[in-house]
């Protein structure tokens, strides 16, 4: 377990899709499980503002619903996050609603995961997410700071238009 000393996940300096941990985000979509929603994306700048763009058709056939901006904490290993309050995120989008995805050492099957929800509008604006406010799904084990293993930016749960864009993504505390 690696403790988390520098506060940022990303701030999309690297213009790729590589973050600031020396992992790379990768665009999933619920195809993996037999849906039909697609996404995409791509490292650009918007207004001025490097970041992440996450764009994409979510449906519900199939049993689907979502697509996703995933994120390793480590290249190998855990990350240990109990210093930090919890993570902010500076976004832009159509003024939906998405969700930060959490997995841990305990979340071992794909649709186990702690979450929290906040809207991205039309103007760059920065989002606090303390971890107090994370809500485990599908499994009942509490948040375990100290074996963060991935995050997930997500447009899940309805039809919609996925247009996130972040251009820092950080731990914070206080």
């Amino acid at each position: 377990m690696t403790p988390a000393p520098d506060p940022i996940i990303d701030d999309r300096t690297s213009g790729n899709l590589n973050s600031n941990l020396g992992t790379r985000w990768q665009c999933i979509a619920d195809t993996v499980m037999g849906g039909v929603s697609r996404g995409g994306l791509a490292a650009e700048a918007i207004d001025g503002c490097p970041c992440l763009h996450l764009t994409g058709q979510v449906s519900l056939a199939n049993n689907g619903g979502f697509v996703q901006a995933g994120l390793d904490l480590r290249p190998a290993g855990l990350l240990d996050a109990r210093g930090w309050s919890g993570i902010e995120l500076v976004v832009r989008g159509n003024d939906e609603t998405y969700n930060l995805h959490l997995r841990t050492v305990d979340t071992r099957i794909v649709w186990q995961s702690y979450r929290a929800s906040f809207r991205a509008g039309p103007q760059w604006e920065t989002v606090r997410l303390p971890f107090a406010d994370f809500t485990p799904y599908r499994i009942d084990r509490p948040l375990d700071l100290s074996t963060l293993r991935r995050l997930g930016l997500v447009a899940i749960g309805r039809a919609m238009a996925a247009d996130l864009s972040v251009s820092r993504i950080a731990f914070y505390s206080g």
